[in-house]
């Protein structure tokens, strides 16, 4: 199976892609009101054997099965505690995935299209449904433990526990901060920019062009693709200039320019259903140009000075200049590692421009200004200070002590999350085909009295058309 369709059903939970089943499917497992699937099942052990060279455990499908009934346990206990997804959450993760997928196809649509048979529109349609429960299954999760804390003594205790010879040993690591601005475009530019909407307004309302054409060709986001279309949302989910001006709007109505923190917007109200609407905007953002570069880079330049001067510490500055979107912005600048969810990074997972900017700082020294990019593609300027560096060690409490309380609560969490699925067993229909009952797995969902088995004829259903 190919690698990007991988991508996609990992990312998605393992749910089925291409097109929708038309065959009879069993059901092999209910817990409250959701269903696993014998397809579904067989997708993820697919799944697990592409991902490997070597053979699988014996008891693999019973592992996935595991899984997916803690799932569903967590998935039916979201809905009774009334566990909200919106659809604007949605809609971004879906535009996430389909722009990672394009990403592997040279952003090439038709490309797309051919392979999967059938329109990005329709490839979200599919999936919609399967990434709302995935999502409100995290949610459900971080509930159930959001209360776990760890006491310096637990933590102690946990490292005691792990014998000498099975510590952990570190490569040299280092903690890096950040003080991050975003240029600003100068004001002709800018005037460009309105003066472009404005046109694109006046066209619309002659009738020159739809509003979706004019989203699909100008658009600066991902919802360009879909004509514009931001799906369904309440209140609270958009900036505050654009939601201002969506809310004021008539069905059908289309705004004049409203500017926010992503550039100008042409906004129309697609539709109301009491405290939600749909729109669609049209996004564009004015040109950074090498002179609104340059300006940018004197006035951090200045600021760095600054601080090599002890005129004002570098946390002051980042929360005084910095760009408060960025990560590192709500940890004293701290930069964090998207590969440990931690402070510290090994060498190879650092940056190149990062690592070079550092590799002969003194701890607490800055880096000249640099360039790179944001995650929406915006140019966005920075200096880098050396927070630490570590040589290659075998874990101490003395060193690793962050690393060791996530250990500790990661450990605490997954306990307390057990002991959460027992008794929430107990009290949630269950039901699972006695094929799987040999499953050691599987006991703690068999073990209620109350629970029962399904099978033959009465375990299938017929699923799309």
């Amino acid at each position: 199976m190919n690698k990007i369709i991988l991508l996609f059903l990992l990312a998605t939970a393992g749910s089925a892609f291409g097109q929708k089943r038309a065959v009879i499917d069993e059901v092999i497992a209910r817990v409250g009101g959701e269903y696993i699937l014998l397809s579904e099942l067989e997708e993820r052990y697919a799944l697990e054997q592409s991902q490997t060279n070597d053979s699988l455990p014996p008891d693999i499908r019973c592992a996935i099965l595991d899984q997916s009934l803690v799932g569903k346990l967590l998935y039916n206990q979201s809905k009774l505690d009334s566990i909200e997804v919106n659809d604007a959450e949605v809609e971004q993760q879906l535009n996430a995935r389909i722009d990672r997928i394009l990403s592997y196809m040279g952003g090439d649509v038709n490309q797309f299209e051919d392979y999967y048979g059938q329109s990005i529109t329709a490839t979200k349609e599919q999936f919609r449904e399967d990434l709302r429960e995935q999502l409100a299954v995290d949610r459900m999760r971080a509930s159930v433990v959001q209360e776990v804390k760890v006491t310096p003594a637990e933590v102690k205790t946990f490292f005691a526990q792990i014998p000498y010879d099975s510590l952990p040993y570190f490569n040299s690591e280092v903690e890096v901060g950040e003080l991050v601005i975003k240029p600003e475009a100068n004001d002709s530019t800018k005037q460009a920019v309105v003066a472009r909407l404005d046109t694109l307004r006046e066209q619309i309302l002659a009738g020159a062009i739809t509003f979706e054409d004019a989203a699909r060709q100008n658009s600066a986001d991902g919802s360009a693709r879909g004509g514009g279309d931001l799906g369904w949302t309440k209140r609270g989910k958009f900036v505050a200039e654009f939601e201002a001006a969506a809310y004021n709007l008539d069905p059908g109505e289309i705004s004049q320019v409203v500017e926010t923190e992503f550039g100008y917007h042409l906004i129309r109200l697609d539709g109301r259903r009491g405290n939600s609407i749909r729109v669609s905007h049209i996004l564009l953002q004015p040109e950074i140009t090498e002179n609104d570069l340059e300006k940018s880079r004197r006035y951090l330049d200045s600021i760095t000075n600054l601080i090599r001067v002890d005129t004002f510490s570098f946390s002051y500055a980042v929360k005084r200049f910095g760009y408060d979107k960025v990560q590192s912005y709500n940890n004293d600048g701290r930069m964090s590692n998207p590969a440990s969810g931690n402070t510290f990074f090994e060498i190879g997972d650092l940056d190149p421009d990062v690592y070079f900017a550092i590799d002969e700082l003194k701890i607490d020294s800055l880096s000249e200004v640099m360039e790179f990019r944001g995650p929406t593609g915006d140019p966005l300027l920075r200096i880098v200070q050396l927070r630490s560096r570590s040589s290659p060690h075998r874990a101490t409490l003395s060193q690793d002590y962050a690393k060791i309380q996530d250990a500790t609560k990661n450990a605490k969490q997954q306990e307390y999350l057990s002991d959460w699925i027992e008794r929430r067993v107990g009290s949630t229909f269950v039901e699972i085909d006695d094929r799987y009952h040999t499953c050691p797995q599987i006991k703690i969902w068999l073990e209620d009295s109350r629970k029962i088995t399904v099978g033959g004829e009465n375990g299938t259903i017929v699923t799309g058309k």
